[in-house]
């Protein structure tokens, strides 16, 4: 059956190999697409490790101020939590959740190199964001003093350079220089919002004398509403005169960065619907097309005794075998990627995005298969013989 298959393909070669190419462009795309799907998906289901829904990120810039920038920053901060209406305040760098603005860099223990976000965050950090601490503790005030500058890591952090040594009370290089002290460790921190995968993360205490780093996190009570985001701006520009002052909101932060991340997922999913629609649109009229010019050997068939299902399965396995041809081409250019680690991606996201695109492929070439095969399989033989 299959070498009899292998050769009415063979025998209409041109026409086939267009189906192939059209098969295989569109396994192409799924993959894509799929990849994309998986990855996101995957890291979606993953918590995001911190709390965001009260938090608000109050963004101070000193513009063309340069006197005591830091013990004027200082003072914004004891202002911020001197309100009844604020829970916990902490500053932060530029890097807040869900912002655009990143900061990396590398740390070194044992020569073991790792890369990884970075954040310079004041005492309270963690309390802000309600980060709960899985080992040791988050860094105090009086840990700045000491011999090495305090820092918190992820478990991603700690997995990729400590191994299966504990972090606690590790000391660090940061660019081979300045030496760090391992306080704590989090479970997660991702600050792209719930689609960003759980990459490395560091925490670092924020200088008294830091001029930068000019970010801070509020976390209000519940109930808090707009009037005290207008008190706390007046308030704050009186004590700052001349500075930028602008307050937004975590949770609509969150909500702009995944509009950022599914936009061009909803570009893709369009582009290979319509590639999959065509490519359908073109099997069904093909197999409609050969139907209507097989009715003699289709006839011929019936009348040796040949069932309905065998010449349905005759028709499947012929779209069948094409499919094959389409996706072993297709498997060539797709394995390539776990293989060679594109994208930065998790070898599991590529293998299952081919394994869903290999069934997606089969299903769409048997249901456009099945209906044009099923009226073959009906043709009474002395019809076709008689039309012949």
């Amino acid at each position: 059956m299959l070498r009899h298959l292998f050769k009415l393909i063979w025998n209409k070669k041109g026409t086939q190999s267009l189906l192939i190419i059209e098969i295989w462009a569109s396994f192409m795309v799924l993959f894509g697409v799929l990849s994309l799907i998986t990855y996101n998906g995957r890291n979606y289901l993953l918590p995001i490790g911190f709390e965001y829904e009260r938090v608000w990120n109050l963004d101070l810039a000193a513009n063309q101020d340069t006197v005591e920038v830091a013990a004027k920053l200082k003072r914004a901060l004891q202002r911020v939590k001197s309100y009844k209406e604020v829970e916990s305040a902490a500053r932060t760098s530029s890097n807040t959740p869900f912002s655009a603005n990143q900061i990396g860099n590398s740390v070194t223990y044992k020569k073991v190199k790792v890369g990884g976000d970075f954040y310079y965050t004041g005492a309270d950090f963690g309390k802000t964001l309600d980060m709960p601490v899985i080992a040791g503790r988050w860094y105090k005030e009086g840990d700045r003093v000491a011999k090495f500058i305090p820092i918190v890591i992820n478990r991603k952090m700690q997995d990729q350079l400590f191994l299966d040594e504990s972090p606690l009370n590790k000391v660090i290089k940061i660019d081979d220089k300045s030496s760090y002290k391992v306080m704590g460790v989090v479970e997660r921190f991702k600050a792209k919002g719930d689609f960003m995968s759980d990459t490395p993360a560091l925490f670092e205490m924020i200088a008294t004398d830091d001029n930068g780093n000019s970010n801070i996190l509020i976390k209000t009570k519940q109930g808090t509403d707009a009037n005290f985001e207008a008190r706390l701006v007046r308030d704050l520009a009186t004590m700052l005169p001349g500075w930028g002052i602008e307050v937004s909101y975590l949770r609509e932060s969150r909500v702009n960065r995944h509009n950022l991340t599914l936009f061009p997922v909803i570009i893709f999913l369009v582009i290979s619907s319509f590639l999959l629609t065509n490519v359908a649109l073109g099997l069904f009229g093909i197999l409609n097309l050969n139907i209507a010019r097989r009715k003699n050997e289709i006839g011929l068939r019936r009348a040796m005794g040949a069932t309905e299902g065998k010449v349905t399965l005759q028709f499947l396995g012929e779209i069948w075998v094409l499919a094959t041809f389409s996706l072993i081409l297709g498997l060539i250019f797709a394995v390539q990627f776990p293989l060679l680690k594109v994208f930065d991606m998790d070898s599991a996201v590529y293998i299952m995005a081919i394994l869903a695109s290999i069934v997606v492929i089969y299903i769409i070439v048997t249901l456009c298969a099945w209906f044009p095969s099923r009226q073959a399989s009906r043709i009474h033989p002395a019809v076709a013989l008689h039309e012949e």
